[in-house]
């Protein structure tokens, strides 16, 4: 049988065009060693691990006709130097240089000719550090058969370098037309109604597939409940353009668990209630004056258990385990205690509802999962049209101790977001050895101002740490 495409992958890929690239990306800034951390080195520690992802060396191969959806097939071209580039900032090797580059790198859409992947080894940052930049789309990460390649790369402590030995891996002969159709055709027979599905979606209607489909990636539908009202217009959801805008900023998880302790709520209440007020600030920065009933609604996708299961493992925990949960953010409430309160009081639903949020679970998975689930909760963002809500917000918990890549220690990781059609921000954060850390991908034209943003919530967060009880 034909590895073929679930509805969910196949539409990721119709739906991308020039404006809105289908991948989700993350920046990992490493320490160089003393004895030295180089492409080389970088180069043979993805080849021996790449064997565990075996669709990072497969490429979505297209069925003649569109008789039924496309199969990934083995690459027998696959070039792993194509895919692990080397890349390097001109003096003095700032990190604007490097997010500036993560944006221009963001905005090109992957080949579709290849696996659909790419890894950037970037050198030349100043304090004798280097970057791995990763783009991975949609459509590979599902998070039962294929995690995010940085999740697979790091380990809990040192390791020696390994050797760039020579690949042993074969690829299988790739199928050829006349099998691709027959396969279609046989499954044609079995079920007549997919043809048409088939069609409709390579022919422009892609968002019904999406829509109808969209339960694949989990527990989504504890959203669906909110999608009769569509989302509030605002400055954030306009036509987007091609180019991107990548900024960050670095906070500590101390502060979030000192307002946790002071106000109540969680961690993830504070964080999001730290962007509302940044987000407020960035409105009246661009000369709206929000009223009290002023919203932004959040899309926000998070790692959950079941409350009856019982132990974790890497794909029990992510495999299928993102939940959506649609949250109108008080942009219009001014007193910062008070937009904490009612974004703790909506997330009240999702706490009583039996699934937890798998916090304390995720520090014992292998790797780092928290790439793997930003990829899920783009992928969860994906599947719902953007008429419903204003921007995606994703937050995954991470390890709070340190992770390498051979004998690199990473120092700071950022999520990198796509996009979806018609929204300007998406913003990805992560905990990770003591620090939180936000990446805010935004289009170039709507939102050339992101690094304002940035700024804004850093001093939403001074402003809630200052609110006494």
């Amino acid at each position: 049988m034909p590895d073929r495409l679930s509805a969910l992958d196949a539409s990721f890929l119709y739906l991308e065009d020039s404006s809105t690239p289908m991948h989700v990306g993350s920046v990992a800034i490493f320490e160089r060693p003393r004895a030295g951390f180089d492409y080389e080195q970088m180069l043979a520690l993805v080849s021996h691990r790449l064997g565990y992802l075996p669709r990072y060396r497969q490429r979505v191969v297209s069925v003649p006709g569109h008789l039924a959806r496309p199969v990934w097939a083995d690459d027998v071209d696959f070039d792993l130097n194509y895919h692990v580039r080397r890349s390097a900032l001109p003096a003095p090797g700032t990190d604007d240089q490097l997010f500036d580059l993560v944006a221009r790198l963001m905005s090109r859409r992957l080949a579709p000719e290849r696996p659909l992947w790419e890894a950037y080894f970037v050198e030349g940052l100043a304090g004798d550090r280097v970057a791995l930049v990763t783009k991975t789309h949609q459509s590979v990460v599902d998070g039962i058969g294929t995690i995010e390649l940085g999740q697979l790369i790091l380990d809990t402590a040192p390791a020696e370098p390994e050797d760039h030995d020579e690949d042993s891996w074969a690829p299988r002969p790739q199928p050829s037309r006349a099998q691709l159709v027959l396969d279609a055709v046989s499954e044609t027979v079995q079920r007549p109604g997919e043809l048409v599905e088939n069609v409709r979606s390579f022919a422009g209607d892609a968002a019904a597939t999406v829509e109808k489909f969209s339960g694949a990636v989990g527990g989504v539908a504890s959203a669906l409940r909110t999608m009769a009202r569509p989302a509030p217009a605002g400055p954030l959801n306009v036509r987007i353009s091609g180019g991107r805008v990548f900024a960050v900023v670095r906070t500590r998880l101390e502060d979030f668990r000192k307002i946790r302790a002071e106000h109540g709520g969680t961690v993830n209440d504070a964080v999001l209630a730290v962007i509302t007020g940044a987000l407020r600030e960035w409105l009246q920065s661009r000369g709206v004056t929000p009223t009290g009933e002023t919203t932004i609604r959040a899309l926000v996708p998070m790692a959950v258990r079941d409350a009856d299961s019982v132990g974790f493992s890497p794909a029990g925990l992510v495999g299928n385990e993102v939940d959506a949960y649609l949250v109108d953010l008080p942009v219009g409430e001014a007193n910062p205690r008070l937009r904490l309160q009612h974004i703790g009081h909506a997330m009240t639903d999702h706490l009583d509802s039996g699934r937890s949020v798998a916090a304390r679970a995720l520090l014992r998975v292998g790797g780092f999962a928290p790439a793997t689930l930003h990829s899920l909760g783009a992928r969860a963002a994906g599947s719902f049209s953007g008429r419903i809500f204003n921007l995606v917000i994703t937050n995954s918990p991470g390890p709070q101790q340190p992770l390498y890549a051979g004998r690199a220690k990473m120092t700071e990781m950022y999520p990198v977001i796509p996009l979806v059609r018609n929204q300007a921000l998406a913003i990805g954060v992560t905990s990770y050895h003591g620090g939180v850390y936000f990446g805010l991908n935004g289009d170039r034209k709507a939102l050339s101002d992101v690094d304002v943003l940035a700024g804004m919530i850093e001093d939403s967060l001074e402003e809630l740490k200052g609110v006494n009880r």
